[in-house]
């Protein structure tokens, strides 16, 4: 291990892209351990659009840090460059490529990761969104030793967060970005620490159950669609996981028209709201009647969505109530 300071600061590179790991990164700019460059994923967008943003693009530019974009972080040209600016420790954090072990090799603390779950629950690319679709009303964030295998590695740190009953994936997101990035200092302390008395970094930190393990991979734009026939309680959560992406959408199609696309923006399961639980003969996705301009659509097990708000294709955002008063979308109509 390469020698720390006296007051045991790191040299650190930072490796994230996303919103989630700007915290964190905040976090080591105001330790005592030294950011010594962030490495970060390109842009990539299709022709003619504008990129998506890069939150920690943006937050290192701010500080003034050396960034690094490579398009594959397992070209040995990254290797390379890593090597020059010899860090004793990896933060990763939401950065989306896999590191390889030659990567993890170059520092002589290894990488660690914060994962936004309590781990070994949800390990992937959207454990916030998973935990919300799962149905969870607990999670957390860990902080783990890289190995090769994902989010496998040693516990060095976790703190839990409860999940609010409308809570969408990006609040969730937010409130666990803030919890994690203190618990990131304090597994830097104990892998130090441990280490500095002669524990080998790999060994450090709690061992995770494999047999408890639950894959929470990254989302598609086919995952946000949703399917009428499961229960109105799995709906309303889908709706809060696939906030801000890929949004919970829908079909209205329209006779003699092409199909009318709908993003449902606030929904509620009906039951809670006193509606009564549906004959098994109404078939689900279908509007029910006798509503009141309140937006019902009936789910499998006889439940019922009440549709607060939407957002029809092309159009902005508006209340089910604006959007009936617009739209003969009658009772018995079928969405989907």
């Amino acid at each position: 291990m390469s020698p720390a300071a006296a007051d045991g600061a790191l040299r650190v590179v930072v490796m994230g892209t996303g919103p989630f790991a700007v915290p964190m990164l905040r976090a080591l700019l105001g330790s005592r351990h030294v950011v010594v460059a962030v490495v970060t994923r390109p842009d990539r967008t299709a022709a003619g659009r504008r990129p998506p943003p890069n939150p920690v693009r943006a937050a290192a530019l701010e500080a003034g840090l050396p960034i690094l974009e490579p398009e594959k972080v397992a070209d040995p040209v990254v290797a390379a460059a890593l090597e020059t600016l010899r860090p004793d420790l990896l933060v990763v954090c939401d950065y989306g490529q896999i590191l390889p072990a030659a990567i993890l090799g170059i520092a002589p603390l290894g990488g660690i990761n914060l994962h936004g779950s309590l781990l070994p629950r949800h390990r992937g690319a959207a454990p916030v969104q998973w935990a919300i679709r799962a149905g969870d009303t607990c999670t957390g964030v860990s902080v783990i030793a890289m190995t090769a295998a994902l989010d496998a590695g040693h516990l060095l740190a976790v703190a839990e967060a409860p999940i609010g009953p409308r809570e969408t994936a990006a609040e969730l997101e937010g409130r666990l970005a803030t919890l994690g990035a203190p618990l990131v200092l304090e597994a830097i302390d104990l892998l130090h620490a441990a280490v500095a008395a002669g524990a080998d970094p790999a060994a450090v930190g709690a061992p995770q159950d494999g047999a408890l393990a639950t894959r929470a991979p990254r989302l598609t734009k086919a995952d946000g669609v949703i399917d009428w026939s499961a229960p109105a309680e799995a709906i309303e959560r889908l709706r809060r996981a696939v906030e801000p992406w890929p949004r919970a959408t829908t079909w209205w199609r329209r006779e003699g028209q092409p199909p009318l696309r709908l993003v449902i923006d606030d929904a509620v399961v009906a039951p809670a709201l006193g509606e009564p639980q549906l004959p098994g003969t109404v078939l689900p996705g279908t509007v029910l009647p006798g509503n009141g301009g309140r937006l019902l659509v009936a789910c499998g097990g006889g439940t019922a969505l009440e549709i607060l708000r939407l957002v029809p294709e092309g159009r902005r955002g508006m209340s089910a109530a604006d959007f009936l008063r617009g739209h003969l979308l009658g009772s018995g109509t079928r969405l989907g």
